[in-house]
């Protein structure tokens, strides 16, 4: 079984890479990326590193061959994404790829309104009409995405937030990384969606609590509305393409669309997930 990565050199694509050579031998491991020399520390463990570049479709094939197995992980640009995944979908059904699993969102519906759903939703789709055998993994918003802004809430005495009264589960990169290697590396997924998640949905007022164990004084919980949000995001410095996309993530959040929690990170990654608050 010869299993590739792609986008193997980001934060997630390491993790992924470091448990699945962990787990098999790494002459199964290949490593895609645009740029090799960033996974050399890789090339010496063993794996096989290839350059891949979504926008350069008819060099693709070749970064696919001899593999059976691919973790398609979703590259990082917003909006602009979907033709290089489908480039890369096509290629590996061209390769002879049999099974590609693909890092999706929660709930990539139309009622969904965080800013990345259309973007997931179409990869989901071409991935579904591509006629290999898939599996999607929708995880949640990332832990690690959130210590920044317990810090900050501890700071300020303030936990600004468009929340209302929804929670999101929150889910570790590792955690991630891990049920990517579960799927890759037994049977059974084929057709399956799976959300990945954290062990609880934290609400506006279970991060404040965080804040305030953190800085040792009470924090309160400002609701604003999603306008309102947007503005203090681009007033403290996020840029203005930006900040309308963090807010999504908070309209989603308080209309229920991120706070489901499952086992999926116990029962197919095998590790316990890690809850926010051991970040912290």
């Amino acid at each position: 079984m010869t299993i590739a990565i792609t986008g193997a050199s980001g934060q997630l694509g390491r993790l992924v890479a470091d448990q699945l050579l962990d787990t098999v031998d790494s002459a199964e491991v290949v490593l895609l990326t645009r740029d090799p020399a960033k996974l050399a520390d890789y090339a010496e463990r063993g794996a096989d590193v290839r350059a891949a570049d979504f926008g350069k479709p008819d060099e693709l094939v070749d970064a696919f061959a001899g593999v059976e197995r691919v973790l398609l992980i979703s590259t990082d640009v917003v909006g602009a994404r979907v033709e290089g995944h489908r480039n890369a979908i096509d290629a590996a059904a061209k390769a002879g790829v049999r099974h590609i699993a693909y890092t999706s969102i929660s709930e990539p519906t139309p009622d969904n309104p965080a800013g990345v759903v259309a973007d997931h939703a179409a990869t989901e789709d071409a991935l579904r009409e591509s006629g290999l055998a898939w599996t999607m993994l929708r995880n949640n918003l990332y832990a690690d995405m959130q210590v920044d802004s317990v810090a900050q809430a501890a700071a300020s005495g303030r936990l600004v937030t468009n929340f209302g009264d929804g929670g999101a589960a929150y889910v570790t990169r590792e955690d991630c990384a891990a049920v990517a290697v579960g799927v890759l590396t037994s049977e059974g997924h084929e057709g399956k969606a799976y959300d990945v998640t954290g062990p609880h949905a934290y609400t506006a007022t279970d991060l404040a609590e965080l804040a305030t164990k953190q800085s040792g004084n009470p924090v309160e919980v400002v609701q604003v509305d999603d306008e309102a949000y947007t503005t203090g995001l681009v007033s403290a410095g996020v840029p203005d393409f930006i900040a309308p996309l963090f807010t999504s993530f908070g309209t989603a959040t308080r209309l229920g669309k991120l706070a489901t929690v499952t086992d999926v990170v116990e029962k197919i990654g095998g590790r316990t997930p890690t809850p926010l608050s051991a970040l912290i």
